[in-house]
């Protein structure tokens, strides 16, 4: 698999450069970007270009506008926010392969930036159809002119067969980007040869959504932290009542099956928190497991569980983190997920190397505002983390070795 820096030494002067970034960041309802993590990630790669006078052209989407073009999904802020953090202006195109994206692509001089709108504005870019992926695949390249190149660096889509991911790959001298390359190079240390102990925490909504993950590492792990929405149905199928927690009923029988097979390895929650209703405003109540408080839900684990968890991570010399422990976004909830984060800290200042899986963990860490120098590595792909632990091959990281 070629890098950027084989691309580098080949020399871009003066050549187009498509560039897959992954600039889909959250938006406030004024539009504003609230964490600008992944915008941060992919600047190194972005910046090497300019340096080397590549005529760069970024690619990249936001949310699920459904492939057609809605004003709410414009990467607007996005090339707001390159423009700042680069230093320079980033040009951003009227359409992702019409007229304006081919006026400004014909324009661009030696170390601009020109960011296309959202690629899933185009239905063709998600399309199952390999032959409509294609030809909006050659309408992209075609933005290059003669001797163009293409760099992924967008890790959160690599698991996904999309046309500005795949196929464009497929057309165009392809390198993997720096973000790309060592986000690959982390997980499969992870995968292939962790340090023990190996302590996995996961959490997250739905059992169904991580059981691929936990039947790999299970078995490769020392121990199995869950907690989340996820934990409720895990406790439910020891017996305990969960109230109106978030349950997947049809999940239980496979949770037993679960805790029968690796239940020497898996760590539940032995207390929660509490709410009578859905509400950052709602009030907290901690119990065990014993005595939940009728017609209530839990939005976090409770502290005794969160101390039981940094003591099975205090020994950890390995860590791989995806899922938050309950409703960080509500301040009330948000200790289980503050404290887990916290020992996994203090576990990596103490030797571990510790992974923060991506998706709603990475955003965790900023939002609850802790030192993200405290983790080894912090992934900017939730689902394409979790697929690459899972053993499942990565067609945007498979097509660049083709």
């Amino acid at each position: 698999m070629k890098n950027l820096n084989d691309l580098l030494q080949e020399g871009v002067a003066g050549r187009t450069v498509l560039v897959r970034s992954d600039l889909n960041v959250p938006l406030n309802d004024e539009g504003d970007i609230t964490d600008p993590g992944r915008i941060n990630a992919s600047l190194p790669t972005i910046k090497a270009l300019v340096d080397a006078d590549a005529r760069v052209i970024v690619m990249a989407h936001l949310g699920r506008p459904k492939g057609e073009a809605n004003p709410k999904f414009s990467l607007a802020p996005c090339a707001e926010a390159l423009s700042e953090a680069l230093g320079q202006y980033v040009a951003l195109a009227g359409d992702v392969v019409g007229e304006d994206a081919h006026e400004r692509a014909n324009g661009l001089n030696d170390g601009d930036v020109l960011l296309l709108e959202n690629v899933r504005f185009d239905a063709r870019e998600t399309s199952k159809d390999e032959a409509e992926r294609g030809v909006f695949a050659d309408q992209l390249v075609a933005l290059t002119g003669d001797n163009g190149a293409f760099v992924s660096d967008g890790f959160g889509v690599v698991h996904r067969a999309q046309a500005s991911v795949y196929d464009v790959a497929k057309r165009l001298p392809a390198y993997a980007g720096g973000l790309v390359e060592k986000e690959t190079e982390v997980l499969r240390t992870i995968a292939e040869a962790p340090t023990q102990p190996y302590v996995v925490v996961l959490g997250g909504s739905k059992v169904s959504d991580k059981l691929g993950v936990i039947e790999a590492l299970a078995p490769k792990t020392d121990a199995l932290i869950i907690g989340g929405g996820m934990c409720y149905t895990f406790l439910a199928a020891q017996g305990y009542n969960v109230q109106k927690s978030m349950l997947q009923e049809e999940m239980i029988d496979t949770c037993k099956d679960l805790l029968a097979r690796y239940g020497d390895k898996i760590n539940l929650p032995i207390d929660l928190a509490w709410a009578p209703e859905f509400s950052a405003d709602a009030e907290k109540t901690i119990s065990g497991l014993e005595d939940t408080p009728e017609g209530q839900l839990s939005l976090d684990i409770g502290p005794e569980s969160v101390k039981k968890f940094a003591e099975v991570l205090s020994t950890a010399k390995t860590i791989f983190w995806n899922g938050p422990m309950g409703v960080f976004e509500f301040d009330k909830f948000a200790d289980g997920t503050r404290g887990v984060a916290q020992a996994i800290i203090d576990a990596t200042a103490h030797g571990a190397f510790s992974v923060v899986g991506g998706g709603d963990s990475a955003a965790s860490v900023r939002v609850l505002g802790l030192d993200e120098d405290g983790f080894s590595h912090i992934s900017t792909g939730g689902g394409a983390s979790l697929e690459y632990l899972e053993g499942k091959e990565l067609p945007g990281v498979a097509v660049l070795s083709s």
